[in-house]
């Protein structure tokens, strides 16, 4: 069976974003660049055009092809990245025009997903998405072998025969892969059984890559889930249990933090639907830590982009806490005035709390919000009063 041609880790590539009017054009190619650099490729130049549509034979027409050549020879690049999705046969045909493996936005996240996957389940969703992609593709992958045509009674030359094998044997696998995908989902519904029989208050991290929640995370439960400062630097979903004090000073309770995978402009579709199990964690919470890069001056189209996959996992109506973390990357003209407030997001308006998970700065007022959520969702009556920031609040590491 033929593989996805992955990026080699070591080649020089050239980055190539079109401008199609959209709204959220990164005209720098700043993250596609950040993209490449987690895959471990070396971006040497970068060339951005302006179109009305993409050309339907090579996506930029073939001038700008020809350009794209020439930059990359004359850059010793090895390999060429579009921001956008291609279509098989724009591949293709790009391909042919440049004389380099032209590859685009989807395979290069799911290069990433791939080299980063750890758990089980991880590396399931990462699978099922890339044999997704690759049926799409058969196309361009035996387009050198003979193809036939004859009248009646008669058959396709071999290149058909090897097609029409590969999609089979692709069937198959994309069919087991989501068998396996499902006794997952099983065994994590029990799971969410059994929290639910015990009463628990379920907490998950959402947010756009490379916000910050994995650290957010790690300060909150002490626990040592790995947090880098790079994209997608957590796959897989990290549940603890997070102990909160009474308004009192007693009668405190446990909460359920989980950490899951962050969110990006343009993720496959393939990977939504495969990383189904893992979204669930957030469609099934109590509340939704929306975690923002503060200093990012992109954050409203990064906010913008994680309540559109919120919508489409069925988790648009959760409540939300936003979290704006990385107020110690603000310099004092940025700074807000108070680090509690409240902000409106889709119509509907949601507390906001001004936070640096790597000074500290901002997270006992977030632990006393998270307090007197779960127990106001625990009493039956009136939701209790706002913790003051001196009240016993911990945490505890527990594996769920």
């Amino acid at each position: 069976m033929p593989t996805v041609t992955t990026p080699d880790r070591s080649a020089a590539a050239v980055l190539v974003g079109v401008d199609l009017g959209v709204p959220h054009f990164d005209g720098e190619l700043e993250e596609l660049g950040l993209l490449a650099e987690t895959a471990g490729l070396h971006p040497v130049a970068r060339l951005t055009c302006k179109r009305k549509a993409p050309d339907a034979a090579l996506f930029v027409g073939s001038g700008k092809a020809e350009e794209i050549r020439l930059l990359a020879a004359s850059e010793g690049a090895q390999e060429v990245l579009f921001d956008q999705a291609l279509s098989p046969v724009q591949q293709r045909n790009l391909e042919r025009a440049i004389g380099l493996p032209v590859n685009d936005r989807t395979l290069l996240i799911l290069e990433i997903f791939a080299q980063r996957a750890r758990s089980h389940e991880g590396k399931l969703q990462v699978e099922l998405a890339r044999l997704q992609y690759l049926s799409t593709r058969l196309v361009r992958r035996w387009s050198h072998l003979e193809r036939q045509q004859g009248g009646i009674g008669t058959r396709g030359g071999p290149g058909e025969t090897q097609i029409e094998l590969d999609r089979r044997m692709i069937g198959e696998a994309i069919k087991r892969t989501k068998e396996r995908l499902a006794k997952v989902k099983r065994q994590r519904r029990t799971q969410r059984r059994q929290r639910e029989r015990r009463e628990a208050f379920n907490i998950s991290l959402v947010g756009y890559t490379n916000a910050g929640k994995s650290t957010l995370f790690n300060a909150l439960v002490k626990a040592r889930a790995y947090a880098a400062d790079q994209l997608f630097a957590t796959l897989d979903t990290t549940t603890r249990q997070l102990y909160l004090g009474g308004t009192d000073g007693t009668g405190g309770r446990s909460v359920s933090l989980s950490d899951t995978v962050g969110f990006i402009r343009d993720l496959p579709h393939g990977l939504v639907d495969a990383f189904e199990a893992t979204l669930q964690e957030a469609a099934d919470a109590d509340l939704l830590l929306h975690v923002v890069d503060a200093g990012n001056p992109a954050f409203p189209e990064q906010m913008d982009e994680v309540q559109r996959v919120l919508r489409e996992i069925g988790a648009g109506e959760l409540p939300q806490l936003l979290v704006f973390n990385k107020l110690d990357t603000l310099d004092d003209a940025h700074r807000p005035l108070a680090l509690q407030d409240e902000i409106e997001l889709d119509g509907r308006r949601h507390t906001r709390i001004f936070a640096s998970a790597r000074s500290g700065e901002g997270l006992p007022l977030l632990r006393a919000e998270l307090a007197r959520r779960a127990h106001a969702q625990a009493g039956a009556g009136e939701a209790p009063a706002p913790i003051g920031h001196n009240d016993r609040l911990h945490s505890q590491d527990s594996d769920e």
